[in-house]
């Protein structure tokens, strides 16, 4: 017999632990599709229009404030964590001049991201994420 060949005892342990393991696994996920599937009963209503819009302005402001502290944070984020390195890639700028006209270049672009800018500092995003955060 072959060293890498299992012999039948070893085979049949293994071949019973996947079978427990792929059992138990359909048995829970069954046991959680069914929990799941349960409808909820139906709150009475009681009240007036007044308590629902209040509760939608709410839950409105909360998702609003919610929104502005989870993307304020990362706005400040650096964007490029090699920046001011001298092994930056993406400081690359390529620029020209042709006869009497304004040189024209690429740093205009890629600046922000070279001299270590945040999102915030882009010239069209940052407008968009001020916008976001409030």
């Amino acid at each position: 017999m072959a060293r890498h060949a299992l012999n039948k005892s070893r085979r049949r342990a293994l071949l019973r632990a996947g079978l427990t393991v792929t059992a138990v696994g359909a048995a829970l996920g069954a046991g959680g599709a069914a929990a799941q599937a349960a409808p909820l009963p139906l709150a009475p209503a009681t009240g007036s229009d007044s308590n629902l819009e209040a509760a939608g302005n709410a839950v409105t402001g909360a998702l609003g404030q919610s929104l502005r502290s989870g993307v304020a944070p990362v706005t400040h984020l650096k964007l490029d964590p090699l920046a001011g390195t001298g092994t930056d890639p993406l400081n690359n700028a390529v620029g020209t001049q042709v006869a009497d006209f304004k040189p024209v270049s690429t740093t205009l672009v890629t600046d922000p991201l070279t001299s270590g800018g945040a999102l915030k500092d882009l010239p069209v995003a940052g407008q968009v994420a001020q916008v976001l955060h409030g």
